[in-house]
């Protein structure tokens, strides 16, 4: 348990660390460019780990942990909400898959504007 804790915290470190990069390269946009390539390019990383351990039996846990849950995970959570969107689509679950996608986005939102409202 305790070295998957720390597979975890060592990839979400690193990236949390090329998401801050991420968000100095891209700062003088008027278009939210760094979020949105993080998190097409993390939904794309977790994509291509999910499908390498799928596939792969010698594909060790430990790297799933330390790439998918720790680095796509620090670098973007938008990723892990993309590969479990996947898979209830792949699992034909359509409506849980809509409310699922709808809530977390509205939800999301209204979340964000009632922390914001509150510190005002």
């Amino acid at each position: 348990m305790l070295k998957n804790l720390l597979l975890v915290a060592l990839g979400g470190g690193a990236g949390s660390a090329i998401r801050f990069l991420f968000s100095i390269w891209f700062r003088h946009q008027s278009f939210p460019l760094a979020t949105l390539l993080v998190n097409i390019i993390g939904s794309f990383i977790i994509g291509l780990v999910i499908a390498v351990s799928l596939r792969n039996s010698s594909f060790d846990a430990n790297w799933r942990l330390l790439l998918a849950t720790g680095v796509c995970g620090g670098f973007t959570t938008f990723s892990a909400f993309s590969a479990e969107g996947l898979q209830l689509l792949q699992q034909q679950r359509f409506g849980i898959f809509a409310m699922y996608v709808c809530g977390s986005i509205i939800l999301g939102l209204l979340a964000t504007w009632l922390g914001f409202s509150f510190m005002k």
